[in-house]
């Protein structure tokens, strides 16, 4: 079959991975892994592809074995932005459906983008150094040469040698973990997944349990906050999107807490969901980034795209689930205000990329593109809104019986968007309800796939916000006398919403009533991050120079890109020296993904 994701330089079209192994040294002093990875690979033409083709980037590779021969190979010129592709010659061909085994000795070299490594300051305790992997989108071929697309899928053997404690996006097989020094931690996973999904991280880790299945990891000092913020809700989850779906199909669902540089929310590594610790609030109010990532279980990890122009098939039937499993959990009114809170932040994305934007459409041209370049919040609401479109049209309770029926279809394997379309009408034209029938016949495919700017905006309930918008309407007026019992019945949810409606003001603030508003509602000196962000993009518009020390020291110690991306941009407009000195001074704190958005965002790059 023709490859059909063009963010890969692999001729995987001719050659089927079938297992990886990866055995790798984690060697702190370095800040490499050393060792060397076993691919299994299986020949899907007769004889006829002469070479196995594979996607690398920056990496330090010693020798190649084919089963037990020493073939040709070579690193080949780069591809930019792909990497090198590693092409290793097969003289003979193989035949259809035989099985070879490439052993690859490697070591990663200081240009890797897949891996975060962390001198002991770095760190919560500052003890240990720490490393951490984020592979998702391209990013696995830094760590080793595989087929780095979402279009393939493997089974995995992971053995780490490190000094430290090891996670990794499998199954801990009981291993020699004992004494000081070198220790080997072994981790199977038997559930198929793509390269992205490759995970490690080594630190001084602690683990308190959360609930019947889950875990949560992360350094001693942070470890209790972490089990108090995660263990109320992680049950109630699980069975819910069990519920919602079937049978969760990783055996455990576990948490690591990563240090706070780290660039997202969460990344959805199977066993081991990484999240970024801007969750841990003392309020319990930003676990629904849990409730997303273990979505991803059954959305993007069992079932996903095919490449990253059909992203909105991992992302918006996560969004979709996430706030299903919200309003079971909160009460329904929950489902429309976390659909409220995320148009915004469609809303945003939109503005900035322009309304006729290539990478505000459903699916995306991505040749010759970096995928973090088109990453936004377009694939997780406008893909959420497509499905929620799709719920209404033919109405829940039927909708509910598809959600299982699409997810068993495709599980273990992976699709683009005209793959589900053809599910969705197949199922529906089969279902035996002629009204229904009529209805999906109007679907506009083309125009919600192709069509870039903004969907249709839904009526929304707003229950959850309607004190919120009052609240901020009273802030139009520039006599209004705010009291600290404003805010003293919202959640920090409720107040989020009202910050980013004080955003939205068509004349900011003044710097006087922004700083009144940030003093009076003590918002500052929140541990809530979503809360201080969204109020220093408020001062910054004011230009309310006296909070510039708190929006550094944020700046300087999150890596989260949801946060620091808007505010270096506000802060560009406001005091460009300042924002590019204090990018200067931070940007080793950042993974290399943060660091060359915020480099493109103040015009470095």
């Amino acid at each position: 079959m023709a490859p059909r994701d063009p963010n890969t330089l692999a001729n995987y079209g001719d050659w089927g991975m079938k297992h990886t192994t990866v055995n790798f040294k984690v060697n702190f002093e370095k800040q490499r892994l050393e060792g060397s990875v076993l691919l299994e690979l299986e020949s899907l033409t007769d004889k006829t592809s002469r070479e196995i083709i594979l996607d690398t980037n920056h990496l330090s590779i010693s020798s190649v074995k084919l089963d037990t021969t020493e073939p040709e190979w070579a690193v080949k010129d780069r591809v930019e932005p792909y990497g090198a592709p590693l092409s290793v010659s097969v003289p003979n061909g193989v035949s259809r459906g035989d099985v070879v085994k490439l052993d690859i000795a490697l070591e990663t070299t200081e240009r890797c983008v897949g891996l975060q490594w962390m001198t002991p300051a770095q760190t919560g305790n500052k003890k240990h150094p720490y490393v951490y992997s984020q592979c998702q989108a391209i990013l696995a071929r830094s760590i080793f040469p595989c087929q780095d697309t979402p279009d393939v899928k493997s089974t995995f053997t992971f053995n780490f040698t490190s000094p430290l404690p090891v996670v990794a996006s499998g199954v801990p097989v009981p291993s020699d973990s004992q004494g000081d020094g070198d220790k080997l931690f072994r981790f199977e996973q038997k559930v198929p997944i793509p390269s992205y999904l490759f995970a490690l991280a080594s630190g001084d880790l602690a683990t308190a349990r959360i609930g019947k299945r889950s875990v949560v990891a992360t350094g001693p000092e942070a470890l209790e906050a972490a089990k108090w913020e995660l263990e109320s809700d992680m049950d109630k989850f699980l069975e819910v999107a069990e519920k919602l779906v079937f049978d969760y199909q990783w055996g455990e669902y576990n948490v690591l807490v990563l240090p706070p540089s780290f660039a997202y929310g969460g990344m959805e590594n199977p066993i081991f969901t990484f999240a970024t610790p801007t969750i841990i609030s003392g309020d319990r109010q930003n676990v629904d980034v849990i409730a997303h990532e273990l979505s991803h279980s059954w959305s993007g990890n069992l079932v996903g795209c095919a490449s990253w122009e059909h992203f909105w098939l991992n992302e918006g039937w996560t969004t979709y689930l996430e706030r299903r499993i919200g309003a079971a959990v909160h009460g329904e009114p929950q489902f429309d205000f976390s659909a409220i809170i995320g148009w915004k932040a469609l809303e945003d994305s939109v503005t900035l990329f322009g309304a006729d934007h290539e990478f505000t459409k459903l699916i995306i041209n991505h040749k010759g593109v970096d995928p973090e370049d088109a990453f936004s919040s377009i694939p997780y609401e406008k893909g959420f809104h497509f499905l929620y479109y799709l719920e209404r049209l033919v109405g829940r309770e039927h909708f509910d019986k598809f959600i299982p029926h699409y997810f068993k279809t495709w599980a273990n394997k992976s699709l683009d968007s005209f793959e589900f379309k053809k599910t969705f009408l197949d199922f529906f034209e089969g279902y035996g309800n002629a009204e229904i029938k009529e209805k999906i016949a109007q679907i506009p495919w083309d125009d919600r796939f192709y069509k870039p700017g903004l969907p249709p905006k839904p009526d929304f309930n707003t229950a959850y916000v309607d004190s919120c918008l009052a609240l901020a309407e009273k802030w139009k007026s520039d006599d209004y006398q705010p009291s600290a019992k404003d805010i003293e019945s919202f959640t920090a949810n409720q107040t989020l919403v009202f910050l980013q409606t004080v955003q939205q003001f068509p004349k900011p603030l003044s710097a006087e009533r922004s700083h009144l508003l940030g003093s009076t509602y003590n918002i500052s000196s929140s541990k809530n991050v979503e809360l201080k962000s969204a109020y220093y993009v408020i001062g910054l518009k004011a230009g309310d120079r006296s909070e510039l020390s708190g929006v550094v020291d944020l700046l300087s110690s999150v890596g989260r890109m949801k946060f620091v991306r808007p505010l270096y941009r506000k802060l560009n407009e406001l005091d460009r020296d300042l924002a590019v000195k204090t990018f200067t001074e931070h940007k080793d704190f950042y993974p290399s993904t943060t660091k060359g958005q915020l480099a493109k965002d103040l015009g470095l790059k």
